[in-house]
Formats: C-alpha cells, structure tokens, sequence
C-alpha cells in the first residue's frame, strides 16, 4: 500500500511546481476551446463517435481481443486524414478566430472606420426589400479576405449608399441573382456565387440564400444580412449561427456588434434622429 501511495504523493509534489500548474492550465484552456468549438455543431456528434473508436480499441487491447484490434487498428492508419477532413470547417474557423485574438496592433482594424452612416444605409436597404419581400443577400467582408468569392461575381467597386443596394436587389436588375459583397465603405462585387452550408443539423426550412450566408461565415469571419422573399423577415448570421426574424433595430446592433466589437444601440443615441428619419421613409416605401 505504501508502494502505491509514494508515486502518487511525488506526483502531487510535482503538480505544486508552477511549471506544472502552468502546464495543466494551459492543457485546460486547450480542452475548453475546443469543446466549445464543436458544442452546438455537426461536429459534437462526429467527435463522440471517435471517443466511442478509441474507447473500443483501448477495450481491444486490454482484454486481448485479438480481431476487434486488428480491424480497429487498420482505421487508425486513416485517423488523422479523417479528422481534418471531417472538422475542416471547425478547423478553419478555430484558426480565423484565433488569428483575430493575436493579431498585430499594427494590423488590427481600426475601430469605427465605417462611419455610422454606412449602417444606417444597410439596414435601411434591407428594411425596404424586407418591406416589399425582395430576396437579398449582403456579405461584409472583415480580416479575411474573400477575394476568391468576389471574383466569382460583377466587379464594381462603387461606393456603398441606400439607392445602389435597391436597385441591385431590384428583381428586373441582372444583379439580382447571387450575393452583395461589401469591402469597407464600398460595394466590392455582386451576384456572387457563395459555398452552401453542408450542416445537417440545419432547419429544412431554410433555403438556398440562407445557406449561402452560413456557408461564408462558417469558412471566413464574414458576417451576412439575409432578407427572405418568402417571408420578409431580415436575418443576420455570423460564425454558421444565424438570428432571424430581426427589425431594424436589433438588425442595426448585431451588425454593430460584429463590426466594430460593441454594442450599436447606445453608441447610436447620437444620430437616433438621422436613424429615424431612415426608418420613417422606409415605412413611406412600405405604405407605397
């Protein structure tokens, strides 16, 4: 009994060292961020399933199954090739988002760079199509870039207003079809072509423009504002989640939130008159 208790008392001495304790809280930090990656996904399930594989092979080796272990042992070949496969997007967005955590002071964004005018002007564009149940979707890009996404549609690089964001979405306009693509203070590109999300775990009911909008943010830090032709509802979705049935307000503070990292409605109180002469035309537009 002595035996047992001396390596386990050298153990616990060790864990008292602070490169030990800095060690298990880094192993913590680690195993946190990465449950809390996948909480919520496609790849909780996927990442059970593995748990599930190795708790069998462990039972294989221990009680000397002898079969069971050689097939388990011909997958673990594929293990490796199989996860980044299978959490490429997880990967990908773990990576994104922890890019933006480190990021050089001399690279980061600067904060307010759009102007508070350039919201109001998305989301009076889309109160109006939402008004009118004209179909829409809006990218705005962030730190990664979507070049790639850009090219895949019209090049126009104009200045982004109220009146150009209508009239693209405007069903009789050739630019209708596909996605906006905002790059700062300008429309970079439009009817671009975006990756669908491939989520199972997703509701039937959305359609192909919604999936598109979870499809870009879930493989960038982009965020998206989608207006429904079915229905009129406006949504805004970031990092594959996705938050319906908003107004101009809540539309306003998400996009707010995303862009500039803090709330929109206080920071808004000042120019709450040149807002509420927006939404006042945009119930005008909708009266019509």
């Amino acid at each position: 009994m002595l035996l047992i208790l001396l390596p386990l008392r050298d153990y616990l001495a060790r864990l008292a060292e602070p490169r030990a304790i800095a060690d298990v809280v880094l192993v913590f930090l680690v195993v946190y961020g990465m449950l809390k990656l996948v909480r919520g996904t496609r790849a909780a399930p996927m990442a059970a399933a593995i748990g599930v594989f190795a708790a069998l092979y462990w039972l294989a080796v221990n009680q000397g199954l002898t079969t069971l272990e050689f097939v388990l042992r011909g997958g673990l070949l594929y293990i490796g090739v199989a996860i980044i496969v299978l959490f490429q997007s997880e990967i990908r967005q773990a990576l994104i988002s922890f890019g933006n955590r480190f990021r050089l002071p001399f690279t980061r964004r600067n904060q307010g760079q759009f102007g508070q005018s350039i919201y109001d002007e998305i989301v009076l564009a889309a109160t109006t199509l939402a008004s009118t149940k004209t179909g829409a979707l809006v990218v705005i890009e962030r730190n990664v870039g979507l070049k790639n996404l850009v090219d895949s549609g019209v090049r126009l690089d104009a200045e982004l207003s109220y009146d150009l964001l209508v009239a693209i979405f405007n069903p009789a306009s050739p630019l209708h079809d596909g996605a906006v693509i905002l790059r700062g203070d300008r429309i970079a590109s439009a009817s671009c072509f975006l990756p669908l999300s491939w989520n199972p775990m997703l509701s039937k009911n959305l359609g192909t423009r919604h999936r598109a909008a979870l499809g870009v943010t879930e493989d960038s830090d982009a965020v998206a504002i989608v207006v429904s032709e079915e229905t009129g509802l406006m949504s805004f979705v970031r990092a594959g989640q996705i938050k319906r049935a908003l107004d101009a307000t809540r539309l306003r503070a998400a996009i707010f939130q995303a862009i500039e990292g803090r709330d929109g409605i206080a920071s808004s109180t000042a120019d709450g008159s040149s807002r509420l002469k927006s939404e006042t035309e945009a119930e005008k537009v909708a009266s019509a």
